[in-house]
């Protein structure tokens, strides 16, 4: 019989993924795989003028060097439409071969139509079937989105909002909704419409040749308890690779904790193919920073590594000290600045664990967890920090320059470890 107290069988582990169709978003020679056994992929959106090739461009480039595997850029005018193959032709120039997604709304069918080349240079497009037209005009532009995609072999991403839900559906099944001996409440039928609206849509576009392995679904709302509702009856009852996120996640510290809530249960049930977080950036702050969160949630849940982990405690009154909180802070900078370039040199190391800790109660212990550590003297503790490394005490550092001699006992142990593992695959 199993051990009542084995904590791995209690935890448990992520559920098998949603079984889903795989779609290949492509440019050029770079194949990013959406669903099926793929990884979940991490997607951003520019909210830059896409007029402004140039400056879209660079926060594309800024959005992919973060950890973006898909951008999204807005598409709304023969202007903008225009600027969308400059804006593929300037990133191949800078080595950049993120996918570029095309946001449509309203207008895109003419867009589709009137500018092969922009159709041509998206690798994939986004279409809000509540977005595309009324009464007889609906069928129509959306056909024409759709054959659009099919002649160009694109991948599409059905993508139905809690904001912007086809009004005539919704109203349809309101009336359907009143005539029900114990009629649901309004939300329910909300949520039905949603799912009826996203998978109606991918009918109808299969019917018109489209390949059903380039079909993505999204139900986007912005509550955390309605997101996880929404997906989990969407995932019983398809088979299309998926899309998660909140649609309007907030600012700072609310729009992180809401995403981070919905999509960890969403993904701890192995529902969700890509994830993006919608973060309302605060004024002068980066537009990375929803792609930062996105590898976080990723990588707290085990899913995937981005970059090497380093563990520092919260501080307390055994660390008056700020030493270790700065000393955290450099090491974590340094090791992300370092892995566009060390991802290819060193093979592994986003896999790194490091430690920094601020005193003699859970420093040392900590540090032997990770791969390199310290632990730094607290409030009246001896001037010394031990470093263990693989587990084992290594040295003891004194003196003024205990942060530099970590530092540098940090990229000795980069090059030793994963150097040493990068010629060995090379023979």
């Amino acid at each position: 019989m199993d051990d009542p107290h084995d904590v791995q069988a209690i935890a448990g582990s992520i559920a098998a993924r949603h079984r889903t169709r795989q779609a290949r978003v492509a440019w050029g020679e770079r194949v990013v795989t959406v669903g099926g056994d793929a990884p979940v992929r991490v997607q951003s959106m520019t909210n830059t003028d896409t007029v402004d090739a140039i400056g879209t461009a660079i926060q594309v480039k800024e959005l992919a060097l973060a950890g973006s595997e898909l951008v999204r850029i807005t598409v709304n005018t023969p202007e903008a439409a225009a600027a969308v193959p400059h804006i593929r032709e300037q990133l191949d120039r800078m080595g950049i071969d993120v996918p570029l997604i095309g946001d449509f709304h309203y207008n895109g069918h003419r867009l589709l139509s009137d500018y092969p080349a922009m159709a041509q240079a998206l690798s994939k497009y986004r279409i809000n079937p509540g977005n595309v037209g009324k009464g007889d005009k609906r069928d129509r532009q959306f056909g024409m989105m759709v054959e659009a995609a099919a002649r160009w072999d694109k991948v599409v991403r059905i993508g139905v909002n809690w904001g912007s839900l086809d009004q005539e559906l919704l109203a349809s099944m309101m009336d359907d909704n009143a005539r029900r001996a114990q009629p649901w409440g309004a939300k329910q039928v909300m949520v039905r419409a949603l799912i009826s609206s996203a998978l109606q849509s991918a009918d109808v576009a299969r019917e018109l040749g489209l390949n059903p392995d380039n079909i993505i679904i999204s139900c986007k709302v912005s509550g955390v308890q309605d997101l996880i509702a929404v997906y989990r009856a969407l995932a019983a009852r398809c088979d299309y690779a998926l899309h998660l996120g909140l649609t309007e996640a907030g600012m700072a510290t609310k729009g992180t904790v809401a995403s981070a809530t919905a999509l960890a249960v969403l993904l701890q049930e192995g529902i969700g193919d890509t994830i993006r977080v919608s973060l309302t950036p605060q004024p002068g702050e980066a537009r990375t920073q929803e792609v930062a969160v996105a590898l976080e949630i990723l990588q707290s849940l085990g899913l995937r590594s981005f970059n090497p982990s380093v563990t520092a405690c919260p501080g307390c009154g055994r660390t008056t000290s700020t030493t270790f909180q700065e000393l955290a802070k450099q090491i974590d900078d340094f090791l992300r600045a370092q892995m566009p370039v060390w991802k290819a040199k060193y093979p592994g190391v986003e896999n790194l664990k490091v430690a920094v800790m601020g005193c003699i109660v859970n420093g040392p212990g900590e540090s032997k967890h990770a791969d390199i550590g310290i632990s730094l003297p607290g409030t009246g503790e001896a001037p010394a920090a031990p470093v263990f490394i693989d587990g084992e005490k290594a040295l003891t550092l004194r003196g003024e320059g205990i942060a530099q001699d970590f530092h540098r006992l940090v990229e000795d142990y980069i090059e030793r470890r994963f150097g040493a593992a990068a010629v060995s695959a090379a023979h």
